[in-house]
């Protein structure tokens, strides 16, 4: 092979290359389903397409080596969107409480919506919004006496996956005002989605930092146990779901070096969405961990292009070309 020719047939792998990357950035998202919680609008081990470019293309925001967290968060821009979510629609996004992992679910509730869920039944602004065609419940109603600390801002009124709410859905534009009276579980939970640095300077001066990075997500995803000491008693990352938030202590709260005392007010600067899987029962979905905010969400499922059984391994051809819906 002459150098000529090498050098022509390597541009064109190159060409080739940064093309596929072009259009997996700015048009097509690409996602292997690898539990059951949307069964059986889509199945364990389906190849879903989505589309990028309904809710906006954007340029890539991390530089580093897929499938790891290694790289670096870059700036991004975002071109005008055909559409936004809505209800109904199902959605591929950046997991809030591990970034580097994809979901999809299906978003039952948009920016400014109230939302609650009695005996299993979803209200969205008082209406009664059945499962979709596919979607199952499996286990009775819990009853209102089970009470799951690990729901979303678990209280009296968020009990358990079966009853809910009412729970507003924040819409960009927003404001939270800053007193004695902020639920500082949820607004540092938003502040972070929004870009913001939020900490907690102690009187000795020692800094803590919030983060909605979930520990017990990232071990699953990378097996390392000792990430908890990155995390308070041991380290100075604090998750905002396990703090107990003391009036008293509330002025230790730092917004980007700045402290809580200099805010009178925040607006919220995207929209936010609330997702469940069709799977109801057996979804690890918003009624844990919360709201999807807008620049989290990568594109709409659109189809499944191709399905495999992840036991036996053998093609389920039967699901290939299967429209979501």
């Amino acid at each position: 092979m002459t150098k000529k020719k090498f050098l022509s047939e390597f541009k064109a792998i190159i060409f080739i290359v940064l093309s596929v990357l072009t259009i997996k950035v700015t048009i097509l998202e690409a996602y292997i389903v690898p539990t059951g919680s949307m069964e059986n609008t889509i199945m364990t081990g389906d190849f879903l397409i989505g589309t990028r470019f309904v809710y906006g293309m954007r340029t890539p925001d991390w530089i580093g080596i897929p499938y790891t967290d290694i790289g670096f968060s870059i700036p991004y821009y975002k071109f005008p969107e055909f559409k936004t979510p809505k209800v109904g629609d199902v959605l591929i996004f950046k997991f809030p409480r591990d970034v580097y992992v994809k979901y999809v679910k299906r978003c039952v509730a948009g920016p400014g919506d109230s939302l609650e869920i009695k005996a299993k039944k979803l209200f969205v602004n008082g209406e009664n919004i059945p499962m979709w065609e596919h979607g199952k419940f499996k286990d009775r109603v819990m009853p209102e006496s089970a009470k799951f600390p690990d729901i979303f801002l678990s209280s009296d009124e968020n009990i358990n996956r079966d009853y809910l709410g009412p729970i507003y859905v924040p819409k960009k534009g927003d404001i939270f005002e800053i007193n004695d009276d902020t639920n500082w579980e949820l607004l540092i939970q938003l502040l972070i989605m929004e870009g913001n640095r939020v900490s907690l300077i102690d009187k000795s001066g020692k800094e803590f930092l919030f983060t909605i990075q979930d520990p017990i997500q990232i071990i699953r995803r990378k097996g390392d146990r000792d990430v908890y000491k990155k995390y308070y008693p041991d380290g100075e990352l604090i998750n905002p779901w396990k703090t107990i938030f003391q009036k008293e202590n509330n002025n230790l709260i730092h917004i980007n070096g700045k402290p809580i005392s200099s805010f009178n007010s925040y607006e919220l600067t995207q929209n936010y969405y609330w997702v469940m899987g069709d799977n109801r029962d057996d979804s690890l979905d918003s009624r844990y961990w919360g709201f999807v905010p807008e620049n989290h969400i990568l594109g709409e499922a659109i189809y499944t292009y191709f399905s495999i059984d992840l036991d036996t391994y053998i093609p389920r051809w039967s699901r290939i070309g299967t429209v979501l819906k």
